[in-house]
């Protein structure tokens, strides 16, 4: 895996670039053969958090976490752990769902429960990470409405109105479906489809 490793509001030094780089790198384990692609890590500070984005985009998965904490080693710590449980879930669908020769079931070791046991470090138990014990995404409401045509400002407004973090609508523009959002740090994202 190649790494690209970069700060904002940080100096990413030759200590922080060698703890990314053998964290994210004991990912491997998981993989029949080392993946080949590029490893993108994006460090920041802002006020006093610390915060770090890991995306890992493979030809049949994209792996991508993202922590904050007020230590960057801890942040690393639980990105890492974030990415380990992404992959042991999709293993498990894909076992689930899919049995055919060339699906992304056969990118994994198949003795991932017996590397779980090898993570042990105080936190875990039995192998189990938090949250391991939801295995399916139920849909427990589905909502219907007409997409009005509008533009993004009005989203916005529409949005702030509603008290949602989105807001999906017809862009009066050019007619795509769009979505406005909330981000963290209280700004708007806008979602548009690639041409």
């Amino acid at each position: 895996m190649e790494y690209n490793i970069r700060g904002e509001n940080l100096e990413v030094t030759p200590a922080l670039k060698n703890y990314v780089e053998k964290k994210v790198g004991k990912l491997e384990r998981y993989f029949d053969t080392t993946p080949s692609a590029d490893v993108h890590v994006k460090m920041q500070v802002h006020n006093s958090e610390h915060i770090i984005e890991v995306t890992v985009p493979m030809s049949q998965l994209l792996l991508r976490a993202e922590e904050t904490h007020t230590d960057m080693y801890a942040a690393i710590d639980l990105v890492v752990e974030k990415l380990e449980r992404q992959i042991r879930k999709h293993k498990t669908k894909v076992n689930r769902k899919l049995r055919q020769n060339g699906s992304v079931k056969y990118m994994f070791k198949d003795n991932i429960e017996d590397l779980n046991e090898e993570i042990v470090n105080g936190e875990l138990k039995n192998g189990e990470f938090p949250g391991d014990d939801i295995d399916d995404y139920e849909i427990v409401r589905t909502k219907r409405f007409n997409l009005k045509p509008m533009d993004t400002e009005e989203a916005i407004l529409q949005m702030d109105m509603l008290g949602h973090n989105f807001f999906v609508f017809s862009n009066a523009v050019n007619g795509d479906t769009n979505v406005v959002y909330r981000r963290k740090d209280g700004r708007y994202g806008l979602i548009e489809p690639e041409s």
